[in-house]
């Protein structure tokens, strides 16, 4: 099965710092993994968010209703539960109530047993002048390399 499903979230690396990765699972229902298959699917605005029961959930995360699917179809922005170890999800709910830090969905892919699998990373979100200074790292960056490629 070939592994070209690759959704990201190109804003959480300029809006938030990351501290620590985890890969979870997703539990989707009905037509979404044929929508997500088909690359009908957005994290850009979704975060991770706890229950009362202490589950993991993904939270305004879009997969576009599959084009072919009757009344099986589901709900593009439905809140969709997380599988993590007990441990890593312990670790994470401690570091959320704790530190207030934010749990963020970074990727969307699809394994090479044809699992849907979610990289969410704990972070922080950075301020103004964090943006500002990446910006100019970024800028300094490109000027750098076209120097480089002049000589």
């Amino acid at each position: 099965m070939q592994n070209t499903i690759n959704i990201r979230n190109k804003k959480a690396r300029f809006q938030y710092e990351i501290l620590d990765k985890y890969t979870a699972g997703i539990v989707l229902t009905g037509t979404e993994i044929k929508s997500i298959r088909s690359s009908k699917a957005s994290i850009a605005e979704s975060f991770c968010e706890f229950n009362e029961k202490g589950e993991l959930f993904v939270i305004n995360m879009t997969i576009e209703e599959y084009l072919y699917g009757t009344y099986y179809n589901h709900k593009p922005k439905a809140s969709r539960k997380l599988l993590l170890n007990k441990r890593e999800l312990k670790k994470l709910l401690k570091e959320v109530q704790n530190s207030g830090l934010t749990i963020i969905p970074l990727r969307l892919f699809i394994n090479d047993k044809g699992y849907a699998k979610l990289v969410i990373a704990l972070a922080r979100g950075k301020k103004l002048f964090d943006k500002r200074e990446t910006i100019k790292d970024r800028d300094n960056k490109v000027r750098l390399d076209r120097i480089k490629k002049s000589f």
